[in-house]
């Protein structure tokens, strides 16, 4: 009998602790923030008894953008429960450090949780993180109980949140043990991933793979540029006077044209209108007409769009069927940056 009840104890303990995620490290110091929007400074040690929910992002990345409609629910649903959510917004671009630029995107995003804001990469390096998007979920003991990177796995995570609320006593009577259902729209829209055969492209030669205007690109160095003679899928090529930067290409003139083969549903390109902060007027083709149906939301259905701000323009989403198709966009005032195209 009490060999049969030390087995029955034994195999209670494990099940409780099979059940219990397990705690991957501490919450980090979020001191090395620059700035924070939509909050004062928030602290570990403050939202000690929350469980907290860690967002990683940068508002021009796709796949930053494509969870958002999730964050922002968990955010309402679960705010009188006891769930904290910060958005930790570490840049890639430059000019994704300006503080205006950020709070722009976060309103026009309707981001209410706090922001933030690390142009220092201090809060990224302190979660050891390498990733855009990336999420951790933390107990409201200070301890990190989960975490995932990229997109998808959205019901994962909920119930992540919903089980770390009921273990902090906030999972009792009046707490809802359903998912949240979103419909993501424009650039926050699921990616058809089955249709996506184009990677990340940059424009800038830093992280440039696939660049064919004849001769290559002349770096940080002014240019006139050719298209190729053919394209294969996913080649990229600028045509008209161009400086090849790093991180962005500058259109020196008007009327430079950059082509690109895809083969997805979604087109973005990240661009902004330069250092003179002129509009820049544009025009896209699809195989050498206007896309009509297949525009995007930040064109009409002959193609014209202006580029107003930094950040990421969507310019083509098309009806089936998905194919290889080619596409160009000409710039008609000078001074337009061209940063990274990305897919979905």
């Amino acid at each position: 009998m009490t060999r049969w009840l030390s087995i029955c104890l034994s195999l209670l303990v494990w099940t409780v602790l099979s059940s219990q995620r397990p705690v991957e490290g501490d919450f980090p110091s979020l001191a090395g923030a620059t700035a924070w929007l939509n909050s004062q400074p928030l602290t570990p040690a403050g939202l000690r008894g929350k469980v907290v929910l860690i967002s990683v992002w940068t508002y021009t990345c796709i796949n930053s953008l494509r969870p958002l409609p999730y964050v922002r629910a968990w955010a309402e649903k679960y705010k009188n429960q006891g769930l904290v959510v910060i958005g930790v917004h570490t840049p890639e671009f430059g000019f994704e450090h300006d503080v205006a630029n950020v709070r722009r995107a976060a309103k026009e995003l309707r981001i209410e949780y706090p922001i933030a804001l690390d142009n220092d990469y201090a809060v990224w390096k302190a979660f050891r993180n390498e990733y855009w998007p990336a999420f951790y979920v933390i107990d409201a003991q200070g301890h990190i109980r989960h975490h995932q990177f990229g997109e998808g796995e959205y019901d994962k995570a909920e119930r992540v949140i919903q089980k770390l609320l009921a273990e902090a006593g906030s999972g009792g009577a009046g707490a809802v043990h359903d998912l949240v259902s979103v419909q993501g729209r424009g650039v926050e829209a699921a990616p058809d991933w089955g249709s996506v055969k184009s990677p990340e492209t940059y424009v800038g030669y830093g992280r440039a793979e696939s660049f064919t205007s004849p001769g290559g690109a002349a770096p940080d160095r002014r240019r006139v540029y050719a298209a190729p003679a053919t394209f294969g899928l996913n080649d990229l090529a600028l045509v008209g006077d161009w400086t090849v930067g790093r991180q962005a290409t500058v259109l020196n003139t008007a009327n430079g044209r950059i082509s690109l083969r895809f083969h997805a549903r979604d087109l973005h390109l990240v661009m902004g209108p330069g250092t003179t902060a002129k509009p820049v007027r544009f025009r896209v083709r699809v195989d050498g007409q206007p896309p009509g149906a297949a525009h995007g939301s930040d064109v009409d259905d002959q193609g014209n769009g202006t580029v107003t701000e930094p950040r990421l323009y969507q310019l083509i989403r098309q009806p089936q069927p998905i194919v290889d198709r080619q596409f160009e966009i000409e710039f008609l005032d000078p001074g337009v940056e061209a940063f990274v195209f990305t897919f979905g």
